[in-house]
């Protein structure tokens, strides 16, 4: 099994540390998250904490696909974070990844940053209608996702634990993670509203954000919000018909 890597310019001089802490991932590192799919686990480095993404073995398609045709969900990571970071967007600082790799398949892959602490994610959004300064940090957050809009950045992962959040006194900081989903291109108003899909099903939620992306983006508030709940309502009936189907098929064994 072969290993590639590619390191961040500002780490290299940390190359026998990385190496090491990917090599003896299983054993060493503290268990970071609830990750469904992947693992997460933190080191510490110095005065500095990394976060490592685990990503797990594909299935045999993708990994032929990742072996010969497509990026890795690691590499992607790694290089979205740094285009982000050229266009002021803020991410959890990128340090490299790692891949494993035989002939004709592609095994694992890492992805690693720096670990970044926050105040709240959006999810918080979605459980504490009582969170101090609530509607401030959801329409902060409404002028955040279309500044992304604005500089051509469609996060496909926008969804609630994939924003962190900064608070100090009046001032809000949002960071993007789980990166490995993401297109750079200009976006028109069908693209945005679908992008808020995934965001919120509560109605009064997506009030709010039709609200303030409507002030930003100039265009009447009606016709933001019915196409932004559209979206909502569409994403919300698909999630409904996969949990039929997978209780059918389910009852059928």
């Amino acid at each position: 099994m072969n290993r590639t890597k590619n390191i961040h310019d500002s780490f290299k001089q940390h190359e026998a540390f990385l190496d090491d802490i990917i090599t003896n991932y299983d054993i060493k590192g503290e268990d970071y998250g609830n990750q469904k799919r992947n693992s997460l686990k933190l080191f510490k480095l110095e005065d500095k904490t990394l976060n490592v993404k685990s990503f797990r073995i594909p299935n045999v398609v993708n990994q032929v696909a990742y072996r010969f045709l497509r990026k890795s969900k690691a590499q992607r990571s790694f290089e979205y974070a740094k285009e982000l970071q050229k266009l002021d967007v803020g991410t959890p600082q990128p340090v490299g990844y790692y891949e494993y790799k035989s002939l004709f398949l592609f095994n694992k892959s890492y992805y690693i940053s720096e670990q970044l602490e926050c105040d709240l994610t959006y999810r918080e959004l979605l459980t504490d209608f009582n969170y101090p300064n609530y509607e401030a940090i959801l329409r902060a957050f409404t002028r955040f996702t279309f500044q992304l809009h604005e500089k051509g950045i469609m996060f496909l992962d926008h969804s609630p634990g994939n924003t962190l959040i900064t608070v100090d006194n009046d001032s809000y900081e949002f960071y993007l993670v789980d990166l490995n989903r993401m297109k750079f291109l200009p976006m028109d108003f069908s693209a945005r509203m679908k992008n808020f899909a995934r965001l919120s099903k509560y109605k009064n939620m997506v009030e709010i954000m039709s609200d303030e992306y409507a002030k930003c983006y100039g265009k009447p508030y009606d016709v933001v919000f019915h196409a932004m709940w559209e979206e909502v309502q569409e994403f919300r009936s698909k999630i409904r018909r996969k949990k039929k189907m997978k209780k059918l098929l389910k009852f059928w064994k």
